[in-house]
């Protein structure tokens, strides 16, 4: 597969708790060279990216992150601000509280929330489904499409497992035609990137793919 092709699926990601501005800035470079889709960022350093790389950068944060269980309201602050700074994508964590508590509903009204605010700027939406039963899996993809979000993403890469080609495939026979697939956590090699690309993720979050393709 075109290394190039892979790269532009790429949301190239910095989203440790102690990523300084160096960094941030060695992030920004790489995905300005390589021409990945995005940087997914900490949402502190957003306004300081845009100002200094402005248009050269797609910038993604992260709103809810990464346990998901702030208020509706929190997020809808949070996602505000990071439009504001100049970000062009969230990527939101749902209550996985609510999910296990059969709060189906509650879930898919936090996303339309966030989706209004988006506008026209992406939300993809981060069911984290290491910590899901397929049920839940299932009613998340149902969520997410009557939600009119972006996309559905299968982890924050913090959790107690990664994306895994079963829920990809999961995904495509419940989303709704208008909802792409991004899968992120675990996804360390050449191999990974290419599978999970071919499996049909229009977007793979990952910090190894630049080091792993750019040779």
């Amino acid at each position: 597969m075109d290394k190039k092709e892979i790269l532009k699926r790429v949301d190239h990601t910095q989203l440790q708790a102690y990523a300084t501005w160096e960094d941030i800035v060695k992030l920004c470079d790489e995905a300005v060279t390589y021409g990945t889709a995005s940087v997914c960022v900490p949402p502190a350093y957003i306004k300081r990216i845009h100002d200094t790389y402005g248009d050269k950068l797609n910038i993604c944060t992260v709103v809810g992150f990464p346990l998901g269980y702030s208020v509706t309201e929190a997020k809808a602050a949070e996602t505000r601000r990071a439009i504001e700074d100049g970000a062009n994508e969230i990527d939101m964590v749902i209550n996985i509280s609510h999910v296990k508590n059969g709060m189906y509903d509650a879930v898919e009204e936090e996303i339309r929330t966030l989706k209004e605010i988006c506008k026209d700027h992406i939300l993809k939406v981060i069911i984290e489904t290491c910590y899901l039963t397929e049920d839940e899996k299932i009613a998340m993809c149902r969520a997410v499409t009557n939600a009119g979000a972006d996309y559905i993403k299968t982890s924050t890469g913090f959790g107690t497992g990664g994306a895994t080609l079963e829920d990809v495939r999961l995904f495509k026979q419940h989303i709704g035609s208008h909802v792409k697939i991004k899968a992120a956590g675990g996804i360390s090699t050449v191999e990974d990137l290419e599978a999970f690309v071919q499996e049909g993720c229009d977007r793979i979050g990952t910090s190894r793919a630049v080091g792993l393709l750019k040779d």
